[in-house]
């Protein structure tokens, strides 16, 4: 369904709207979204070796606009609202929205990478952390929390479960870790949109929010901080940083929700999607 003005459309390949503006997608549009979650999950794979210590930030940027257009495939972030390039950076204390440039690489520093590709006017959309170098406990016991939380937030998705139990399921969690969750961002809609309704919640209270129907497709990319939840975007208008200087972990999957749970789109083909597994 498509609304035009006042009147409401049937326009069978693009699906319905729930009462919420959530799209309910057809069986055939999954295939679709595998293909470009692949892409994207796969560029990541390829990227991990040249994350080391001494490497630009803008070189890594450099290198995924490279393999997203051998591809033959577009990058959903370039020109989008301005933004001039293939991923967003993510270094230790900022928690989203790095932007690539001559920042270089030192021993230990944790990020994350974000890229979203339009493949056959469908978009895959995926992060996951790096470590330049060795990494430190703390550092490791971040990620590994925030995948986890990632995955129990996935383990939450089924028709008839609500939008405040994937929420639930990651805030309680984090927190049960003595970490906390981000709140300022979530996760979103999409398909052949980059993003569309829901806001997807990373904490939240069982029962609440939008009621979950086969068919939905949309992100679930939690932002873990060592220290306290608060964020601050810097002048730039697009990294956010914690406010408290503290480390800051993310990982993003893009799924579509199945008759009895969830498929993950944005698998990695390497098996690498953790960065210590």
């Amino acid at each position: 369904m498509r609304e035009t003005g006042n009147s409401v459309v049937n326009d069978h390949h693009m699906g319905r709207l729930t009462k919420d503006g959530i799209r309910i997608h057809q069986t055939e549009d999954f295939a679709g979204m595998h293909r470009a979650g692949k892409l994207a999950a796969h560029i990541l794979d390829q990227i991990a070796g040249d994350i080391v210590p001494g490497a630009t930030t803008a070189s890594i940027d450099k290198r995924i606009e490279e393999m997203i257009v051998d591809a033959g495939a577009t990058s959903a972030t370039i020109g989008y609202k301005g933004y001039q390039h293939a991923s967003c950076i993510s270094v230790n204390h900022v928690v989203c929205h790095g932007i690539p440039g001559e920042k270089t690489l030192k021993d230990g520093d944790i990020l994350n990478i974000d890229v979203t590709v339009i493949v056959d006017g469908w978009f895959g959309d995926t992060s996951r952390m790096y470590v330049a170098g060795k990494l430190s406990r703390k550092a490791e016991r971040l990620i590994q929390v925030t995948h986890d939380a990632l995955m129990r937030g996935i383990d939450a998705v089924r028709p008839g479960m609500t939008f405040g139990d994937i929420g639930h399921a990651i805030q309680t969690y984090v927190e049960a870790n003595r970490m906390s969750v981000v709140r300022d961002f979530c996760g979103h809609g999409l398909g052949r949109v980059f993003h569309a309704p829901p806001n997807v919640l990373h904490y939240g209270r069982p029962g609440t929010g939008a009621i979950l129907e086969e068919g939905m497709f949309f992100t679930i990319e939690p932002m873990v901080n060592l220290g306290r939840a608060e964020t601050k975007v810097l002048s730039d208008d697009w990294t956010a940083v914690t406010r408290d200087k503290s480390l800051s972990a993310q990982f993003e999957h893009s799924v579509g929700v199945t008759a009895d749970g969830a498929e993950i789109f944005t698998l990695s083909p390497a098996g690498t999607f953790h960065p210590t597994y």
